[in-house]
C-alpha cells in the first residue's frame, strides 16, 4: 500500500501549497483512492506537482462533513467524472464552530453535493470492495478531546454539540497488513483505533490521520496530560506505527513524539510512505 499526502497544514517541499485541511492519495488492493479533498483546489495542484493523476482515481471518500476535508470535493467532481464518492448520509447536515467571541461560523459542506450522481451515501459498517471497509458509529468516548466542545451540528431548534455521527474511517487490508485512515478522529483516536482492531480481528500495522488535539478556533492545544494519556493508550497497541498530521497540532505532536518516540511521525504535504 502506498500513501501520498496531497494537502496538509504544512509541506515538506517548498513548491507545494498548504492550507488547514487534509487530502491523501492511496494505492491499495489494486485501487487508487482519494481520501478527503481539503478546503479548496490545493490538493489538485499539489497532486500535479507530485505526479499523481487524480483523473485516474477509482473512488473517493469524505471522512466527515467539515469544510477543511470536503469543500474541495466540487473540484474533484469537475475533474473526475467516473469515480464514486462515499459520504456518510449525515455529512451534509449543518456543522458549525463556536468562535471565542460567541459567534458561530459555518464549517460544513454544500448539502447539494449529496445529490450528485457520483455520490454514494453510507452509514455504519460498509464494505467498498475486498480489503476496504468504511466504518462510523465508533463506540466509546475515552480520552475525550475538549477541542470538540466548540463544534456544533444542526438540530431542530438550533445548533447543539456535535455527536460526529457523520464521521467515517477507512480500514484497508492487503496481504497481512492493516492500515487505518482517519480524517480528524473526532470520535477519539484511541476509540477509532480500538474499533478498527475489532473489525479487522488484529491490531493495525499503520494508522494515519489527524488526532484533533489542537483547537483551530484559538490556535491552542488541549491539555498536555491528555495528550500524554492518548500516547500511552496508543502505545498499548503492539507494533502499530502512527503517522499524524493536520488537526493534531504541532504542540501536541511534540508531546506525542516525546512519549512515543519512533512509533509516531508527522505526515506533511508531499510526504510519502509504503505499508
Amino acid at each position: 500500500m502506498k500513501i501520498i499526502s496531497l494537502t496538509e497544514n504544512t509541506a515538506c517541499r517548498p513548491e507545494l501549497e498548504t492550507e488547514h485541511g487534509l487530502s491523501l492519495y492511496i494505492e491499495a488492493c489494486g485501487r487508487k483512492i482519494l481520501f478527503d479533498m481539503g478546503q479548496s483546489g490545493v490538493f489538485l495542484r499539489n497532486a500535479e506537482k507530485l505526479g499523481v493523476d487524480l483523473a485516474q482515481v477509482d473512488l473517493a471518500i469524505l471522512s466527515h462533513g467539515h469544510y477543511d476535508h470536503g469543500r474541495g470535493l466540487p473540484e474533484f467532481l469537475n475533474l473526475n467524472h467516473t469515480a464514486p464518492v462515499y459520504l456518510h448520509k449525515r455529512a451534509g447536515e449543518g456543522h458549525y464552530s463556536m468562535r471565542p467571541g460567541g459567534q458561530t461560523a459555518d464549517i460544513g459542506i454544500d448539502p447539494a453535493l449529496l445529490k450528485h450522481p457520483q455520490v454514494r451515501l453510507t452509514e455504519g459498517v460498509q464494505t467498498l470492495f475486498e480489503g476496504a471497509v468504511l466504518f462510523s458509529d465508533v463506540p466509546g468516548n475515552d480520552l475525550h478531546s475538549p477541542a470538540n466542545d466548540t463544534l456544533l451540528m444542526e438540530h431542530s431548534g438550533g445548533p447543539v454539540c456535535d455527536t460526529f455521527a457523520h464521521e467515517q474511517n477507512l480500514l484497508l487490508t492487503e496481504g497481512e497488513k492493516c492500515l487505518l485512515v482517519a480524517g480528524c478522529a473526532h470520535r477519539g483516536i484511541v476509540n477509532i483505533v480500538e474499533q478498527a482492531a475489532v473489525l479487522a480481528g488484529k491490531p493495525m500495522d499503520v494508522v494515519i490521520g489527524g488526532f484533533h488535539l489542537s483547537v483551530p478556533s484559538t490556535g491552542g492545544s488541549v491539555p498536555m496530560p491528555l495528550v500524554e494519556a492518548v500516547a500511552r493508550r496508543l502505545l498499548a497497541q503492539p507494533e502499530t506505527r502512527y503517522y499524524t498530521c493536520h488537526c493534531t497540532g504541532q504542540a501536541a505532536y511534540q508531546t506525542l513524539q516525546r512519549c512515543m518516540g519512533e512509533r509516531v511521525a508527522y505526515l506533511a504535504a508531499g510526504g510519502q510512505l509504503e505499508v
